[in-house]
C-alpha cells in the first residue's frame, strides 16, 4: 500500500491544485478580464492569512515529494501508529477522492464569482444554489477533507499539523469573508446564513 501511495499521492495533489486553483483560476480570469487571486501582499488580517496558506501548503507539497522519493525518511515524522494501518490508507484515499470531486463541483457552482482571497473592487454574485445550498463554504470543506485524507493516508505528526493549521486558517478566512459578504450582500446574506450551515 505504501508503494502505492507514494505514487498517487504527488499525482493527485498535482490534479488538486491544477484543477481546482491553476485551471479554475485561469478560466474566470478569461471570463472577467481580470486577475481572480486577490490576496494582498500586505500586513493585514487579510495578508497574513494569505501567506500562511501559501506557507502551509508550500510545506505540504515538498513533504509530499519527499515521502515519495525519500521513503526511509517516513519515521522521522513522528507517525502515529494507531492510524498507520491499510483500512485507515484506504478511507483516506476515498476522502481525497471526494474531496477532490466535491471541490471541482463547488467551483464550477461558484462560477464567475470564484475568487482567491476577498475581492473588494468587483461586486460578485452571492451564490447560494447547488452545493452551496448545504454548506455556505463548500471549496473550504472540501480542502478540509483533503487534509484529513492526508492525515488517515500518511498519519504522522507532521500531517496532523498540516491538518490543524489549515483547519484553524480556513475557520479565520471564512469569518473575514463572512464580515465582508454581511458589508456587500446586507440582509440577503444575512437570511442565507440563517439558513444554510458554515461547512456541513
Amino acid at each position: 500500500m505504501d508503494e502505492i501511495l507514494r505514487l498517487t499521492l504527488p499525482i493527485y495533489f498535482i490534479i488538486y491544485f491544477g484543477l481546482a486553483f491553476v485551471l479554475k483560476s485561469l478560466i474566470v480570469a478569461k471570463r472577467i478580464g481580470k486577475n481572480p487571486l486577490v490576496l494582498p501582499k500586505d500586513d493585514s488580517a487579510y495578508g497574513l492569512i494569505g501567506l500562511y496558506f501559501k506557507l502551509t501548503l508550500i510545506t505540504m507539497l515538498i513533504y509530499i515529494v519527499v515521502y515519495a522519493l525519500f521513503p526511509p525518511w517516513h519515521d522521522k515524522f513522528l507517525p502515529i501508529t494507531q492510524l498507520d494501518n491499510t483500512t485507515t490508507q484506504y478511507i483516506g484515499l476515498i476522502l481525497l477522492f471526494i474531496s477532490l470531486l466535491w471541490t471541482v463541483i463547488a467551483q464550477g457552482h461558484m462560477k464567475n464569482s470564484w475568487r482567491i482571497g476577498i475581492d473588494k473592487e468587483t461586486k460578485t454574485e452571492l451564490v447560494t444554489t447547488g452545493l452551496f445550498s448545504i454548506s455556505r463554504n463548500p471549496i473550504f470543506f472540501g480542502m478540509i477533507l483533503s487534509l484529513i485524507g492526508l492525515l488517515l493516508t500518511t498519519p504522522n505528526a507532521l500531517t496532523a499539523l498540516f491538518l490543524t493549521l489549515g483547519y484553524v486558517l480556513i475557520q479565520i478566512q471564512i469569518r473575514l469573508e463572512e464580515e465582508f459578504l454581511t458589508k456587500e450582500h446586507g440582509q440577503v446574506y444575512l437570511n442565507y446564513k440563517q439558513k444554510v450551515r458554515r461547512l456541513i
